[in-house]
């Protein structure tokens, strides 16, 4: 064979410099689904500014991109569904408003959301519904924002149904666990795997706003300072791991008194809680969920039960859950239908 045909004659320049075709843009998805879990609100001395997660209960979100700019709620399913589906009027559809106005979009979102909070619940239901539609939504962006970036949509949302923009729902679900919630800044608290939390739902409505409405009158000074004090053991013993510090700290001197007549027998089950050596139990969010805190997951167990029992005295059905503290965060789902 002659050694020339193989040469780079024959071969051509062409052949050794390929051209490059453009890479092309990655195709942005239509449609993305998310979960939101339930959040133990205020954990009894942090008022609108503390709060944790829960894993079991949440809502759920199917945002869909679409070419008008516009934002529209499709269905509201699940054991809530007398909602508004007016977006301006809709915990959900108020943040999605603010997320396409702060940031200038040209395409609009249809909003489907699935609600497994019940309605005036103390578990943070309003949030979760905000939530799930923000991480769905910011999943269907060219550069999806930071969790924390969401948040202030979210509070945009929250106001509609408390009237206030107050944080301690949201954080817990934006980040997952135990987090601070100032109306700046979302700080996640470290806390032991092993602590749990025992939560239980009795089947009566509270509507956050009639709860805030309890709160209405004055303070002593005297209460804001024990408040205060209890709030910085509840925090240094979560950093430090320390239950003793917890426990010590683990009381609402300031807001558990003026709402506790608003949960028909709290005193008992807040007592069952405790006799079941709680590190402190009190009013979950506005109520009338109510929670205790345990070192450990046997001792949450079986306080849950006992709580439970106290609710029946009066006649009250309920629903319970054991939780880490440390709970999950809001993440996307493959669907409405999926578990979380």
């Amino acid at each position: 064979m002659n050694s020339d045909f193989l040469g780079t004659d024959f071969l051509g320049t062409d052949l050794l410099e390929p051209v490059m075709a453009a890479p092309r843009r990655p195709k942005l998805p239509q449609v993305a689904c998310a979960f939101a879990p339930a959040s133990v609100g205020n954990v009894g001395v942090g008022f609108d500014l503390l709060g944790h997660s829960l894993a079991g209960a949440g809502d759920r979100a199917e945002v869909r991109r679409i070419d008008e700019p516009v934002v529209r709620i499709a269905a509201i399913r699940g054991c809530v569904t007398e909602l508004p589906t007016d977006p301006r009027q809709n915990t959900a559809g108020v943040a999605l408003l603010a997320l396409r106005k702060a940031l200038g979009l040209q395409h609009g979102f249809e909003l489907i959301l699935h609600k497994g909070i019940a309605l005036g619940s103390g578990m943070g239901g309003s949030a979760a519904s905000c939530v799930a539609a923000l991480v769905a939504a910011n999943a269907l962006l060219a550069q999806p924002l930071p969790r924390e970036s969401l948040y202030g949509f979210a509070l945009d949302g929250e106001t509609v149904a408390s009237g206030s923009r107050h944080g301690d729902n949201l954080g817990s679900m934006l980040l997952g666990g135990l987090v601070l919630a100032t109306h700046e800044r979302l700080l996640r608290i470290p806390v032991p795997a092993d602590w749990h939390c025992a939560l239980v739902h009795p089947h009566v409505v509270l509507e956050t706003r009639k709860a805030r409405a309890a709160l209405a009158g004055h303070y002593a000074l005297g209460e804001f300072v024990a408040q205060s004090s209890n709030l910085a053991l509840v925090l240094a013993g979560c950093y430090r791991g320390d239950a003793a510090l917890v426990r010590e700290g683990l009381k609402d001197v300031l807001v558990e008194p003026r709402r506790a007549p608003l949960i028909p027998n709290f005193a008992r089950v807040k007592q069952a809680a405790l006799d079941h050596h709680a590190l402190g139990a009190s009013i979950s969010g506005a109520g009338p969920s109510v929670f205790g805190w345990y070192d450990n997951r046997a001792d949450a167990e079986t306080a849950v039960t006992a709580m439970q029992a106290a609710f029946a005295e009066v006649g009250l059905d309920s629903d319970v859950w054991v939780s880490p503290v440390d709970g999950p965060a809001a993440a996307l789902i493959p669907s409405l239908e999926a578990d979380a």
